[in-house]
C-alpha cells in the first residue's frame, strides 16, 4: 500500500464491498471481516440482502429491500407528472417511466416470484394513470389499459404482466454465454429459476406452447396479452362493450396513442380531450347523466353524443379528416380541390374532394369521407360481430350515392368509426398515399404521420361530441367524473 501511495494511487476503501459467501462457521466468516477491516478501514460489508451488482440484486433476499427504496423514486416521479399537460405525462410514462425504467430489473431478476412486490408497484401506476388522465379506473378498465396498443390498452404496462416473458427472454438470450463461463467452474452450469420460470409461464394460461425464439421477450409477452384480451371479450357485459374492445384493438384504432405529442405539429391533445377519449376507449364513466339539447337522455358513458344529430364535433371531424387528406394529395405534387363544382348529384350534395390531375389510369380521384359511430343503435349489432363493420357499411352506401361518378372518375369513399377502425377503401387509399409520400419526402414514417392525423382528428371530434351535449349554461367539470 505504500508503494501505491508513494506514486499518488490510494484505493478508497468506503466505496469497497466485502461479501463472504458459502462461510458455515460463523466464527471464520467473521475472523475474515475483522481482518479486511484492519487492511481496508471503512469498507462496507455486505449480505444477501444488501447485496447489488450493476444496480442489480444479486440474490432474491435483496430484492424487497431494492424494491422499496424505489417505491419513493416511483412516488416522487407521480407528484411531477401533474404538473405537466397529461398528453405529454401519459407519453413519458408509457416509454421512459415505471416499466421502461424498471427493465434492466426485470431482466436480470426474478422479480415474478415477489407478487405483492409486482402488485404494490402496479397500484402505483395505476393510481398516477388515473392521476394523469383525471380518470377513475375500476380493475377490468386498468386490465385493458395495461395491454399493449394493439390489444386495445393505453400501452402502460403492469410490472406484474411483463416480469415473467421479460425474465424468460433474458436467461434464454444468455444462456449460452453463461455455460461458457460456469463451465470453467461447475459440470452442467444451470441458470437458476429457468426451469421454475418456465412452469410458472406454462400455467398462466391453457394451451400455451413455448414460442420459436426463446430469447425474445415480445414472443413470450404476446400469448399472454392475447389470453387477457379474450378474457375480456369474454367477459363482456353487452354488446356495446364488446364493440368497442373489438373496435379498440385494431391497428389504426391506435394511431393517435402512438403521435408524438407536439403542439408545433397539431398533435397536443389538451387535458380535457385526453381525459375523454382515453375514458370512451376504457369504456368508463365519463359524464353524469343529463339531457343533451337534441331532448334525449345521456347515460354516464357519453356514447349518444357521438351519434346525436345536433353532435358538437361532426362537422369539425369531418372538416380536419378531408382537409389531410387534401394535403396529403398535395404533398405527393396532386393538386387537389375541397367540394368540387359541377360533381353534384341530384340532390344537389357535392363529394368532398377531387384531385385536379389525374390520379391512375388517367382519371381524377373523387373522394367522400363519413365518420359514422361504432356504437350506434344502428350499427352495433354488426360491429359486435366484427371489428369495423361500421365504416365498411358506411363505405358502401357512399358507393351508392355517388355510382354515377364510378365511369368518369375514380372514386373513394374514406370511411372511419369514432372508436378508429377505417372501412377497406379508406384503407386502400391510404396504402396509396402513404407510399407516395414516404417516396416524395424520404421519410419512412411519412405514411404513418399521416394516419396519425386522421386519428388525432376523429379523437378531437370525438371529445367534442360528448362535451357538447352538456347543458350550455352548466359548469362542464360538474359533469364530469
Amino acid at each position: 500500500m505504500d508503494k501505491f501511495s508513494n506514486i499518488g494511487l490510494e484505493v478508497n476503501f468506503s466505496k469497497c464491498e466485502l461479501f463472504v459467501s458459502n462461510s458455515k462457521n460463523v466464527n471464520e466468516k467473521n475472523s475474515i471481516i475483522e481482518r479486511f477491516k484492519t487492511l481496508a478501514p471503512n469498507i462496507k460489508i455486505s449480505d444477501k440482502h444488501s447485496l447489488h451488482l450493476l444496480g442489480s440484486p444479486i440474490f432474491p433476499e435483496s430484492i424487497p429491500s431494492f424494491i422499496e427504496n424505489n417505491i419513493h423514486n416511483f412516488n416522487e416521479t407521480s407528484d411531477r407528472l401533474l404538473k405537466i399537460n397529461s398528453h405529454m405525462a401519459l407519453f413519458i410514462i408509457r416509454f421512459c417511466l415505471f416499466v421502461p425504467k424498471f427493465t434492466y430489473l426485470l431482466r436480470s431478476t426474478p422479480l415474478w416470484k415477489f407478487n405483492e412486490l409486482c402488485l404494490k408497484l402496479d397500484d402505483i401506476i395505476m393510481k398516477t394513470l388515473s392521476s394523469v388522465l383525471n380518470c377513475h379506473m375500476n380493475e377490468r378498465a386498468w386490465t385493458q389499459a395495461s395491454l399493449p396498443v394493439r390489444h386495445g390498452g393505453l400501452g402502460i404496462r403492469k410490472i406484474s404482466s411483463v416480469a415473467l416473458p421479460a425474465f424468460l427472454s433474458s436467461v434464454h438470450k444468455t444462456q449460452n454465454l453463461t455455460s461458457d463461463i460456469l463451465s470453467k467452474i461447475f459440470e452442467e452450469p444451470q441458470i437458476t429459476f429457468m426451469d421454475e420460470a418456465k412452469d410458472a409461464w406454462l400455467q398462466a394460461g391453457p394451451n400455451l406452447k413455448f414460442p420459436v425464439h426463446l430469447n425474445l421477450q415480445k414472443l413470450w409477452d404476446e400469448p399472454l396479452c392475447i389470453l387477457v384480451r379474450h378474457q375480456l371479450l369474454d367477459s363482456a357485459h353487452d354488446i356495446a362493450e364488446r364493440a368497442r374492445l373489438l373496435a379498440v384493438a385494431e391497428r389504426e384504432s391506435g394511431f393517435w396513442l402512438q403521435a408524438y405529442p407536439s403542439g408545433n405539429i397539431g398533435t397536443l391533445l389538451d387535458n380535457l380531450t385526453l381525459s375523454v377519449c382515453t375514458r370512451l376507449r376504457l369504456g368508463v364513466k365519463t359524464v353524469e347523466h343529463h339531457r343533451c339539447h337534441c331532448g334525449a337522455d345521456v347515460d354516464v358513458f357519453g356514447h349518444h353524443g357521438l351519434s346525436c344529430q345536433r353532435s358538437a364535433g361532426r362537422l369539425s371531424r369531418h372538416a380536419t379528416i378531408n382537409d389531410v387528406i387534401r394535403r396529403a394529395f398535395v404533398t405527393v405534387n396532386v393538386p387537389a380541390c375541397l367540394e368540387p363544382n359541377g360533381l353534384a348529384r341530384d340532390d344537389g350534395k357535392r363529394p368532398d374532394g377531387m384531385t385536379l390531375i389525374p390520379w391512375k389510369g388517367g382519371r381524377m380521384l373523387v373522394w367522400d369521407a363519413t365518420c359514422v359511430d361504432t356504437l350506434a343503435p344502428s350499427h352495433l349489432q354488426a360491429s359486435s360481430s366484427g371489428a369495423g363493420a361500421a365504416a365498411t357499411a358506411a363505405e358502401n352506401a357512399k358507393r351508392h350515392k355517388y355510382v354515377s361518378l364510378c365511369n368518369n372518375y375514380i372514386f373513394v369513399a374514406f370511411g372511419v368509426e369514432t372508436l378508429g377502425p377505417w372501412g377497406p377503401d379508406a384503407w386502400q387509399l391510404y396504402k396509396q398515399l402513404s407510399t407516395r409520400l414516404v417516396d416524395v419526402s424520404g421519410d419512412p414514417g411519412a405514411g404513418t404521420h399521416f394516419a396519425q392525423r386522421i386519428a388525432i382528428a376523429i379523437q378531437r371530434g370525438n371529445a367534442a361530441s360528448i362535451l357538447g351535449t352538456l347543458p350550455k349554461d352548466s359548469d362542464g367539470d360538474h359533469f364530469l367524473w
